[in-house]
C-alpha cells in the first residue's frame, strides 16, 4: 500500500476484504460488533466514521491499520 493512502482506497480495501470472505455488510456489522450503516459510510468513504469503529471492521476483516511517518516504510 502506497504511504500516503486516501479514504477512497481504505474503501475500496474493506468491501473487497469483506466480499472476498463472502460476507455481506450486516453480518460485517454484526462481527464487528458496528451498526451496518457504519459499515456502509466506511465502504462509501464518507469522511465522519470513528477511528474505533473503523478499526472494529478493519480487525474484524483481519486487516491492520498502520501509521508511520512520511518516508518510512
Amino acid at each position: 500500500m502506497a504511504a500516503s493512502v486516501t479514504v477512497q482506497e481504505i474503501a475500496r480495501l474493506v468491501r473487497a476484504e469483506r466480499r472476498r470472505q463472502g460476507m455481506d455488510q450486516q453480518t460485517l456489522a454484526l462481527v464487528a460488533n458496528v451498526a451496518v450503516r457504519s459499515v456502509h459510510r466506511i465502504e462509501h468513504a464518507q469522511e465522519t466514521v470513528r477511528l474505533d469503529t473503523l478499526l472494529r471492521v478493519l480487525n474484524a476483516l483481519g486487516l491492520d491499520l498502520a501509521v508511520q511517518r512520511r518516508g518510512e516504510r
